[in-house]
């Protein structure tokens, strides 16, 4: 049977079918004309952004940190040339990768646990888009199989950096300071700081952490540049559009002598203690030695867990800046500054004399010289020459702690100096307010007379860095004039131009020249017929100081003092002050040899050799040099060697030449 169809009913279907087909498609080409519209006109700037940026990619370009020399030329930072091999944690994957490529790696140059340790903890640091230094200082042939090798190394590159070295080793480490990788609060610390501080540091991985590398860390750092550059999809440049060149960072020159500072150091040997030389005439540091020190070179590459044991653990503290963060009793080097203090309230008079029976007596406390020697009859100048307590016990009480507080504070005592380093110490220059604001309870914070007796020979609550100490004798020396006492020069930019640190001016003390006189007179007299007289025996210049003896540990009521009965670090610190030439002095010196003895025992000797330096440009012989560090010796021995004849690597056992200039001028 023939099928009747329903032509007409079927073409109605196909038309409909096809005007639907037709709006569907026009739909679609309408959607995709909209979205044309939308990403080539509204959207046609952002786009043409992101696309430029996909082509072109901006690169930062480190700058080269600024070089620290010395007054003399003599380079105590530089940068060294030095081949890496980094690692991109992103660009490797997961951990699993990261230790398989690690252990790979390790069949093509030798990689070591701590460089493990190292990078892992570097890599906790920092971002994980960062390059993160597995192996610093490859040799040429690590470098040329290593990159022979990349091809099957994802996320591993080698580059040139310039790492920052030290040449002197462990010489002037506290001072200088030394660099390391930039953590998380420092980090921060540049994303809050003025302007775009962070994008400065872009490219860059490490910042100073101490010392001068620390506080002058804006200039020696100088400023990043970039380089645009055209690249494949792959990421691979093919052009370099335009770039900008990093500016170098300042250097720096200092005011001190490294061979100055290395030969005090020396001096010192395996004893622990500080010395600090400054200018009285304008507040240069000369010298800022802290021994035992460290080889900041230790920190450049990321300290290894053992040398941090060895540095952190040790009962000598060599991380410690004792010239600038150790506190001590200053012993009878107080003992001037007391007399000027007397002179000018009216206390005393230098002709006053005091009978000195070798003891004295308060309520129901005895007071003692030393051995309670009797000096009898004693002026100012004699409590000086002879270092007598009675004299400033008795001055002590007379004056009270508030008067004594109020007149030596403007020496600087129980404040920080200002010098340019960071992490300064106050020390304590005791007053009532100062116990009041100290204690917690009522019977702590009374002040109790007997507690003023002994602050007249520089002990009980009395705490003053090296530095303070030789700050507060460069103004007695300079007749009140005050300097902060500075440690850079002048900065240095990369063209050559010079410019001088900012200066703070400071009024000077209202100190009559007849009182200043009569101090300086007896601290000559030290010299020549009292406490240090054998150590400046046949000194062919003048100088004036004052020896020290303080306690480490307080010594019961009424017991002797027995050093033999003591362990080491419990026995009496040596100190000794100085000003050299006595008539105009151009160089005021503090030191302290902790647990030492006598201040004419260990820290006059090596003042005396620091002084013959300075002013007589002499070196000491080597036999004299052994039997200072071994406290054997009082006057120098054996024939001395001209400062200019005795390279600085033979002080500190460097080969090579480092210095870049002058040795050192006798009598500047």
């Amino acid at each position: 049977m023939t099928e009747l169809r329903d032509v007409e009913t079927e073409l109605d279907r196909l038309r409909t079918r096809l005007v639907v087909a037709a709006l569907a498609v026009l739909l679609g080409f309408g959607l995709i004309a909209a979205r044309l519209a939308w990403l080539q006109v509204v959207r046609h700037d952002e786009l043409a952004t992101r696309a430029e940026a996909n082509r072109i990619a901006v690169l930062p370009l480190p700058p080269d940190r600024g070089f620290v020399v010395d007054r003399h030329g003599v380079v105590l930072a530089t940068n060294d040339a030095a081949t890496t091999l980094e690692l991109t944690p992103s660009a490797i994957g997961g951990a699993r990768e990261l230790d398989a490529l690690i252990d790979t790696l390790a069949e093509v140059v030798t990689i070591t646990p701590g460089d493990r340790r190292r990078f892992r903890r570097w890599m906790d640091e920092g971002k994980r888009l960062d390059g993160i230094p597995l192996r610093t200082r490859l040799d040429d042939a690590e470098a040329a199989r290593v990159a022979v090798q990349r091809w099957r190394l994802p996320g591993v590159d080698v580059q040139a950096r310039l790492l920052r070295h030290y040449p002197l080793g462990a010489t002037a480490g506290h001072l200088v300071g030394y660099i390391g990788r930039i953590n998380e609060a420092e980090k921060k610390a540049l994303e809050e700081g003025p302007g775009d501080v962070l994008a400065n540091y872009r490219g860059t991985q490490v910042i100073g952490k101490l010392g001068i590398e620390q506080h002058y860390e804006d200039a020696l750092h100088g400023e990043t540049g970039f380089a645009e550059v055209e690249q494949t999809a792959g990421g691979r440049a093919v052009r370099e559009l335009r770039s900008q060149p990093p500016r170098r960072g300042d250097s720096l020159e200092l005011t001190v002598d490294a061979k100055l500072q290395a030969l005090v150091e020396r001096l010192f040997g395996d004893r622990r203690g500080a010395l600090v030389a400054i200018d009285p005439r304008n507040g240069e540091v000369l010298a800022l030695v802290s021994m035992p020190g460290f080889d900041p070179n230790l920190f450049v590459d990321g300290i290894d867990a053992e040398s941090w044991r060895e540095l952190n653990d040790s009962i000598d503290r060599p991380l410690l800046n004792r010239a600038l963060r150790g506190t001590y009793p200053p012993g009878s080097t107080f003992k001037p500054f007391m007399a000027i203090a007397a002179l000018t309230t009216g206390k005393r008079r230098a002709d006053t004399v005091v009978d000195d029976h070798g003891r004295f007596v308060f309520g129901d406390r005895v007071f003692r010289n030393h051995g309670e020697h009797a000096l009898g009859p004693t002026d100012l100048r004699r409590s000086i020459v002879k270092s007598s307590n009675v004299y400033y016990y008795s001055l002590a009480a007379e004056m009270g702690v508030d008067l004594i507080h109020d007149q030596l504070a403007p020496f600087g005592f129980g404040q920080r100096t200002g010098i340019d380093l960071p992490g300064e110490l106050t020390g304590v220059l005791p007053s009532t307010r100062w116990k009041r604001e100290t204690f917690k309870t009522p019977e702590q914070q009374r002040w109790y007379p007997g507690e003023t007796i002994s602050l007249g020979i520089g002990q009980g609550y009395n705490h003053f860095t090296m530095l303070q100490l030789a700050r507060a004798t460069a103004v007695l020396g300079a007749g009140g004039q005050r300097h902060v006492p500075h440690l850079v020069r002048a900065i240095v930019a990369a063209d050559g131009s010079r410019r001088e640190p900012p200066r703070e001016v400071l009024a000077p003390l209202p100190l009559a020249p007849g009182h200043v006189r009569a101090v300086l007179d007896a601290m000559e007299g030290v010299t020549i017929e009292g406490t240090s007289a054998r150590v400046f025996a046949g000194a062919p210049y003048r100088s004036g100081g004052k020896t020290g003896t303080a306690q480490a540990v307080a010594i019961r009521a009424g017991a002797r003092y027995d050093a033999a009965k003591l362990a080491e670090h419990q026995r009496d610190h040596s100190l000794y002050i100085a000003l050299a030439p006595i008539e105009a002095p151009r160089v005021a010196v503090a030191a302290i040899v902790e647990n030492a003895g006598f201040g004419a025992v260990a820290a006059a000797p090596i003042v005396r050799r620091a002084l013959d330096y300075l002013l007589l440009g002499q070196i000491p012989s080597e036999d004299d040099i052994v039997l200072t560090q071994q406290g054997r010796t009082a006057a120098p021995v054996g024939t001395p060697r001209r400062a200019d004849e005795v390279p600085i690597e033979a002080l500190i056992g460097l080969p090579g030449a480092i210095a870049a200039g002058a040795a050192a001028p006798a009598g500047e």
